[in-house]
């Protein structure tokens, strides 16, 4: 059986990765500090799996994640832990450092350290693989497309953090030898994303009611990504990737943000219609926008296709209609993530 570390494994993306995996017959060693945006709920349909170890504790515990490798002998660690929300990275950059530098630094030192141990086969079938953004990039004209050749150019303090930690598994495999992939990827959505991010929080403010802000013009651009391609995209570069390249993950769906909430309210007014019979687009609200706002993402992932032979299985149209269905079916998985701690509010205005 094979075994991965999969380390941020109860947060939005690292979750539909860890069931994805367990379904099909990974045993997954789940490493997980469970901050308020990771939390077990996800993983709920796994109590009593024996394929899944649940560990509580950070990957900047140097000790912990030794540990676990000796224990466990994965045959390859998969990095999800981050913080990841651009607007609480205003607020409060220094967690996005020590998580995302830091962090990743202590785990790239320790896996580093149990690969040097195996033995020449063990050695050779060994990966590390680190899930990135697109957000390094910066920000991108009208035109164009983020290639992995792309130089990095981070606006915020969380796409910067991210930005460093790339550098260090590239550094990691140039200095020492150890082999690592790395996969940049565009915005995600899908089931269990926790409710702050655009698309869970339009479809919570709609149905409560509430205002549905939108920054600035509303014209910002973003690649659509459905969070069960991307997990079946780093699967692929799991298996099959060129040790020490980067591979671009896109969904060939961008999207600009005001069109997003806009096919959100339309699938809302199809599937909860307000009880007064109004639309839920006349809730939308333009706002101040965020400090530092990139205009466009956009990503070429035709590495990832002829290398590999990945491309998305979802449209947007058939990825959003399926996240609306997902939230309105396990409204008490939003309250239970919520649990008082998020309100909903704006947060990251500088």
């Amino acid at each position: 059986m094979r075994t991965w570390l999969v380390t941020g494994g109860a947060g939005f993306i690292g979750g539909n990765f860890v069931l994805e995996a367990v379904r099909d017959g990974v045993k997954v060693v789940n490493l997980d500090v469970l901050t308020y945006a990771g939390n077990l709920d996800t993983l709920s349909s796994l109590d009593g799996n024996p394929n899944h170890v649940f560990v509580q504790g950070d990957i900047g515990d140097g000790d912990l994640v030794s540990r676990l490798l000796n224990e466990h002998r994965p045959e390859a660690v998969v990095n999800f832990a981050a913080e990841s929300h651009v607007d609480r990275s205003i607020d409060g950059p220094a967690a996005f450092v020590q998580t995302n530098v830091v962090g990743t630094l202590a785990l790239l030192e320790a896996t580093r350290d149990h690969w040097r141990s195996l033995d020449e086969a063990e050695r050779a079938a060994f990966r590390f693989l680190h899930v990135s953004t697109d957000e390094v990039y910066g920000s991108l004209g009208d035109t164009g497309l983020f290639t992995e050749e792309t130089p990095y150019a981070p606006n915020s303090p969380y796409s910067a953090s991210k930005a460093a930690s790339d550098h260090l598994v590239r550094a990691f495999h140039h200095t020492y030898g150890l082999p690592v992939l790395t996969t940049n990827c565009s915005n995600n959505y899908g089931p269990y994303q926790f409710p702050e991010k655009l698309i869970p929080l339009v479809i919570a403010k709609a149905i409560a009611g509430e205002a549905l802000p939108i920054y600035g013009d509303g014209k910002n651009v973003r690649d659509w990504l459905y969070v069960g391609d991307h997990c079946t995209a780093i699967r692929r570069v799991l298996g099959g990737g060129r040790i020490g390249e980067t591979y671009n993950v896109g969904g060939n769906a961008e999207q600009q943000n005001i069109e997003v909430v806009k096919t959100i309210c339309a699938l809302l007014d199809v599937k909860r219609p307000r009880a007064d019979g109004g639309r839920y687009e006349s809730q939308i609200t333009y706002v101040r926008d965020r400090p530092g706002h990139d205009r466009r993402y956009a990503i070429d992932a035709s590495r990832l296709k002829r290398e590999l032979g990945w491309e998305p299985a979802h449209s947007f149209e058939q990825g959003i209609a399926e996240t609306v269905d997902w939230y309105l079916g396990n409204q008490p998985w939003v309250e239970r993530v919520l649990d008082g701690s998020y309100r909903l509010e704006r947060i990251g205005q500088a």
